[in-house]
């Protein structure tokens, strides 16, 4: 499991790695998915680490990653079609990168399927 010195999204999040940023605050950054499941897939992340939504994760970090989504969707042009936020949550649910994100997913009909 990595840890916060190697950890991939930790590294895109305070800028050590470059990437496609969407939106980013003093809490969180959003950059585009570089695997996109979907003509829309941004990941939000938290600046600083935890392994999952249920990792004690701060109440004023969780608002800040809704917020998060909220700029995402809007400046995406998502916000009024429709789109989906997922967090895996271990690597039973598919988490590959064991740092808290959430997936915003749009820009096509998604339909009843998660994915």
């Amino acid at each position: 499991m990595a840890t916060k010195d190697d950890c991939i999204f930790c590294k895109i999040a305070n800028h050590e790695i470059e990437s496609d940023y969407v939106y980013e605050d003093d809490l969180v950054c959003a950059f585009k998915d570089m695997n996109p499941q979907a003509p829309v897939h941004v990941l939000v992340v938290p600046k600083d680490h935890y392994d999952n939504l249920i990792d004690d994760v701060p109440g004023e970090v969780l608002a800040a990653m809704a917020h998060a989504v909220k700029e995402v969707a809007k400046k995406t042009g998502i916000d009024k079609e429709g789109f989906r936020v997922i967090a895996n949550t271990g690597a039973a649910a598919g988490q590959t990168v064991m740092h808290l994100h959430l997936h915003v997913l749009g820009g096509k009909k998604l339909g009843e399927k998660i994915l």
